[in-house]
């Protein structure tokens, strides 16, 4: 796997549409300028790639025009890190336009360079995966770069720390608190804070003893469901997203998570229980959670099934001894961390405590 380099002071870093076009459209225009003051304040300078403000209509018309983004700047050697605008359900349309060209291909593994995002971006991550990238499931853009509040919120906002000051060895702890969904994102919301919840529960064992190490690998488990073909709602075009993961062989096989500690998160879009049973047991059946070293797995959004959701965990891992660790903050959690794929990371079952090894930025 290609380590990163580490973000400095100046640097450039390119916003990519590759699902939802949000970004574009007149009603997030208040978004767009606190993602950028806040970008500002770390230093970085914001790249607005060429299709990236173009709207919903035409980037879900047009994945060539996202694809040829995240391809220009990756040949741009003036920008150093790639952070996605928002998450969607499509990216997987994104795919072909990028591992048809082998130029794109020979620039990430010549090139690495620093991605993050999270949610349907869950499918970039499988391909950079598979070209031998270290990327970042973390923050993005819209919905954290741009928290509508006076500040970001405190844990995200160190969490970004990382990307500049790599550490091996790096406890990341549980947040003391957690944030309810806005209800109202419009400019009228700005400088208003979010329902903040003290977190009663901390990082909560399922089952485990010991510690143990692997590298990580995983993503948002809606997406992971897409790519199996599978779905709860007809906003996706799930055939079509198999079709893509099969052909270019996005989903990671059983060796391949061999040894791994799996990450896992479900979205936003709150899937039910009996959905998130039938993704897992899916992934079951193909001997996916055989052989994993243990398995961490993010707080639900708003704490919807919270224990439900817990429950058919421990129903559809119950054949396995190795660590899993959940309501960890990560993925579509308020606020979230960023967990860098590859990173070698540990699970203290005993001591409910989760750190990354070593570092995948130089």
């Amino acid at each position: 796997m290609n380590k990163v380099k580490r973000l400095t002071k100046g640097d450039k870093v390119a916003i990519v549409s590759l699902s939802l076009g949000i970004l574009g459209e007149a009603f997030a225009s208040h978004e767009l300028v606190l993602g950028e003051k806040r970008l500002k304040e770390f230093g970085l300078e914001p790249v607005y790639m060429e299709n990236s403000k173009k709207g919903i209509e035409f980037l879900k018309n047009h994945p060539q025009a996202r694809a040829s983004d995240l391809k220009q700047a990756f040949a741009d050697n003036s920008i150093k890190a790639i952070f996605c605008a928002i998450g969607g359900n499509d990216t997987y349309k994104t795919v072909p336009y990028l591992m048809q060209d082998e130029e794109f291909v020979s620039l990430v593994k010549n090139n690495p360079k620093i991605f993050m995002g999270f949610s349907d971006t869950t499918t970039n991550h499988l391909m950079f995966y598979k070209l031998g990238l270290c990327t970042f499931y973390g923050p993005t853009f819209l919905v954290d770069f741009a928290e509508l509040d006076s500040n970001m919120l405190t844990y995200t906002k160190n969490a970004i720390d990382y990307l500049f000051n790599p550490k091996n060895n790096y406890e990341i702890t549980s947040s003391e608190v957690w944030y309810n969904e806005r209800e109202d994102y419009s400019a009228k919301a700005v400088g208003t804070p979010r329902i903040c919840n003290k977190e009663m529960r901390g990082y909560d064992l399922i089952k485990g003893r010991g510690k143990v190490q692997g590298e990580l690998l995983g993503g948002c488990i809606d997406s992971f469901g897409l790519l199996l073909g599978l779905r709860e709602s007809d906003d996706t075009n799930e055939k079509e997203a198999k079709e893509i993961a099969e052909q270019y062989k996005l989903l990671p096989t059983a060796e391949e998570f061999a040894n791994k500690i799996m990450f896992f998160e479900t979205s936003n879009s709150k899937i039910s229980p009996n959905f998130l049973q039938t993704i897992l047991e899916e992934l079951k059946s193909k001997n996916i959670f055989k052989n994993l070293a243990g398995v961490i797995i993010g707080k639900p959004h708003d704490e919807t099934y919270y224990n439900e959701y817990r429950k058919v965990i421990e129903n559809v891992f119950a054949d396995f001894d190795y660590p899993i660790l959940y309501n960890l903050n990560f993925g579509h959690s308020a606020p979230r961390t960023i967990i860098p794929y590859g990173a070698l990371a540990e699970i203290d079952a005993d001591n409910c405590k989760f750190k990354i090894i070593s570092s995948t930025i130089k």
